[in-house]
């Protein structure tokens, strides 16, 4: 990694402060801890959807979160699985059979396709209707290919039979055995079922809102209760008052009163409004907007305790661009290699990014923040601008001549996926004389000519749902892609079918173990690189900056983002104590 400017002395702890200077009031917890308030926060791409089975956009992920729970979730500290709406569960010794004891007095929030209007009690009978949902083929259903597919008993016939004349009533896999216990039957031992059923993906939902609200609802059992917005530029979520949680110190959740989303595109504005105290956290900034920050505000930071704290961290994320393998031209796999030769990746990080990254991707797709997965053994694509033109010349376009010109499209996300795919056509017509044509749209439009495959490369990213290589290697399993090019393919939108890759990512997610799990995801995606379904561009790497008041606020490699915890809190300057 190059050029990056590390502030190791500023990357600090966020500060809590000890109870004989926390300050006491009226609204305060145990431990100190504060209710009331609000919290402004940001996100890039305007939300259209948020109901758990429909989710695609990272941004939607955010919100859904605050809304939606599932049965377990991953504990933003360390990504470890915890109960959240089961409140314990045991699985056999085969592996394959799941007994979950579902958590009493979970309500569902007050809405009018409730009788009454007000919120019934969470229970078994949820669990098992939002399975049989994820397992129905519907065209806003987007989870089925990578959460339960394969792995719930009976699921792939549920999904099959569920648009023919004869669908399936009842899913084989579920099983409830009372309002507060439900059977989960899998097909084969899979060690990572909990990682799935922790997803955005997979959080419960009720049928009655389901059924009227399909995929505007936003009716869940969360710590905040989504506000019908006035405007496209921010979402109000406010606090719910009957919400079941509590946390390690017996204080009933959330604190906040408020969150408030604002949908901010450009990097520059959510800095302005930050240090004009209109956002209390920013994720992602390029690191010489954060070099020019800190030498402006140095104060700021090394105050005792500072107004500002500021982490590193790398993410669970990997940038790439997608190639249409039904194109003709992108059939043949040495064009697919001369394009990953002809990216100088250093030069997009260092002079576009301008270092918000981790590093090239010159690896595999999976980016190197799973432990124990050394992505180092993986051969990809460095620049070797000769290279590039001697394949595409064996390919049949000397020089690029005869080659069409291909249409990129891509999501604008801000400036930084246009600038970067200007580098990357520039590049392209510099090395290979291959000409290409931007095209930019929202980030739903884009997501959906992907599936169907109506352009020729398409500009993309993935975040991992859950803590394993194994959904990134999702990405491009076969057996997700259709018989048809008029049927979308999603995750697989490239298309991309290697029966031996398939069998090695099939052998890889039912190993126990972990290190010989690893072994055939190695093979698997060096398999992958080899063929060149797609160009790595770089792996994420995230600043995050937030106002040292938001306590209980933790980053993570996934970017999850939970505030039922979080509170604010003015730290009491060092030298100084609380009134009494």
């Amino acid at each position: 990694m190059k050029n990056l400017i590390v502030y190791s002395s500023l990357i600090i702890v966020l500060i809590s402060c000890n109870n004989s200077t926390n300050t006491v009031n009226n609204n305060e917890g145990k431990g100190g801890k504060i209710y009331g308030g609000k919290v402004n926060i940001s996100e890039a791409e305007v939300v259209k959807t948020i109901v758990p089975y429909s989710l695609t956009i990272l941004s939607a992920s955010h919100v859904s979160s605050q809304i939606f729970e599932g049965l377990v979730r991953l504990n933003p500290k360390d990504l470890s699985v915890e109960p959240l709406l089961a409140e314990k569960w045991e699985i056999d010794p085969s592996g394959t059979k799941y007994t979950f004891y579902l958590k009493k007095g979970a309500l569902f929030h007050n809405d009018p396709c409730f009788k009454n209007g007000t919120g019934r009690e969470f229970n078994a009978h949820d669990v098992k209707y939002t399975l049989q949902k994820i397992c129905t083929n519907t065209p806003h259903n987007s989870a089925f290919h990578f959460t339960v597919k394969d792995i719930l008993q009976g699921a792939n016939d549920f999904y099959a039979a569920s648009t023919s004349n004869n669908p399936i009533s009842e899913l084989e896999g579920v099983k409830i055995i009372d309002e507060y216990t439900i059977e989960i039957n899998l097909t084969k031992s899979y060690p990572l079922f909990l990682n799935i059923l922790a997803s955005a993906s997979m959080a419960i939902i009720a049928q009655e809102a389901d059924e009227m609200y399909a995929e505007k609802n936003a009716v869940g059992t969360g710590p905040f209760i989504y506000q019908k917005p006035t405007d496209e530029g921010s979402l109000t979520l406010i606090k719910n008052g009957e919400y079941h949680g509590v946390d390690e110190l017996g204080n009933k959740l959330p604190f906040i009163d408020t969150l408030m989303i604002f949908f901010i595109e450009s990097k520059k504005v959510e800095l302005d409004w930050f240090e004009n105290d209109k956002l209390d956290l920013i994720v992602g900034l390029p690191s010489e907007s954060i070099k020019d920050m800190v030498e402006k505000q140095i104060s700021n930071f090394e105050n005792r305790p500072p107004k500002y704290v500021l982490s590193r961290n790398p993410e669970m994320a990997t940038q790439y661009y997608e190639f249409n393998l039904n194109r003709p031209h992108f059939s043949k796999i040495k064009v697919r290699q001369a394009f990953n030769y002809a990216i100088d990746r250093d030069k997009i990080i260092n002079d576009i990014l301008k270092g918000e990254a981790y590093g090239p991707g010159i690896y595999g797709l999976t980016p190197p923040t799973f432990k124990g997965y050394d992505i180092t053994k993986i051969s990809g694509y460095t620049f070797d601008p000769e290279k590039a033109k001697k394949l595409l010349a064996e390919a049949g376009y000397p020089n690029g001549k005869g080659f069409p010109t291909i249409k990129l499209e891509l999501n604008s996300g801000g400036s930084k996926n246009v600038n970067v795919a200007f580098e990357i056509q520039k590049q392209l017509q510099s090395t290979l004389g291959i000409k290409i044509d931007l095209e930019v749209v929202s980030l739903q439009q884009k997501i959906e000519d992907a599936r169907y495959g109506r352009a020729d490369l398409f500009r993309s990213a993935w975040i991992a749902d859950y803590p394993s290589p194994e959904t990134f290697l999702v990405l491009l399993y076969g057996k997700n892609v259709p018989g048809s090019l008029d049927q979308p393919s999603f995750p697989n939108v490239t298309r991309y079918i290697n029966l031996q890759y398939d069998e090695l990512f099939e052998k890889g997610k039912q190993t126990l173990n972990e290190e010989e799990r690893y072994e055939y995801f190695y093979k698997a995606e060096q398999i992958a690189m080899n063929e060149a379904p797609v160009m790595v561009i770089w792996y994420d790497e995230k600043y995050t900056l937030q106002k040292s008041h938001l306590q209980s606020y933790y980053s993570n490699p996934m970017n999850l983002r939970y505030f039922a915890d979080s509170y604010l809190k003015t730290p009491i300057p060092e030298g100084k104590t609380a009134k009494k």
